[in-house]
């Protein structure tokens, strides 16, 4: 009996060390008045109560972008689109730029007119393995990118799996773009934990 209490134990300790190991990892982005990201395009970014947000006024376009590149890595953020906003979180862009091309631009825009690069989709890339409505609520995305392979979930949701992509390092990005209207776009709780 004793055998099996410190073997319960010890393998409590080393559940709480390497959930503190993995904690230290992790890294706040898009920080209030950090210098770890650049705004770009004609979008006004700004801070309210720790939200970031973005708007633009009929078609704008403009992003937030890290200054730094990222491989492999787990990305959580919470967002909160309105109905007329255009916005996505690119990963991987080879410079830093807004392109479906040099970048995975996984999408935030329930109303887009080609709805199979909706909301969690990758555009270009991946149509969403579900349909999710995100407008006017906080929603979560978690986005996993480990050597070539790229999953998304929305609010614990897969929308997207693919493998063997060629994209597998860059800078993120955040997008703001109007679409005939003003609108904004809000995120929150940005933390980005690297994978060994």
């Amino acid at each position: 009996m004793r055998v099996f209490k410190r073997a319960i134990f010890s393998l409590s300790f080393l559940v709480i060390l390497l959930s503190s190991i993995g904690c230290k990892n992790t890294q706040t982005l898009f920080k209030e008045e950090g210098k770890d990201w650049v705004a770009g395009g004609n979008a006004a970014w700004e801070y309210s109560d720790g939200d970031l947000i973005g708007s633009v006024t009929n078609r704008e376009t403009g992003f937030a972008v890290t200054q730094k590149k990222y491989g492999n890595y787990i990305l959580e953020l919470d967002f909160k689109p309105d109905d007329y906003i255009n916005s996505g979180v690119f990963i991987h862009c080879q410079d830093q730029k807004m392109s479906a091309e040099t970048c995975h631009e996984i999408n935030i825009w329930d109303g887009r007119p080609n709805p199979d690069y909706r909301t969690g989709g990758i555009v270009n890339r991946a149509i969403p393995l579900a349909t999710i409505d995100t407008n006017n609520k906080w929603n979560r995305y978690k986005i996993r990118t480990e050597n070539g392979r790229v999953q998304v979930w929305i609010n614990d949701v897969l929308t997207v799996d693919i493998k063997n992509d060629t994209l597998q390092d860059g800078h993120i990005l955040l997008q703001a773009t109007g679409e005939g209207h003003a609108g904004d776009i809000r995120f929150k709780n940005i933390k980005l934990t690297p994978l060994k």
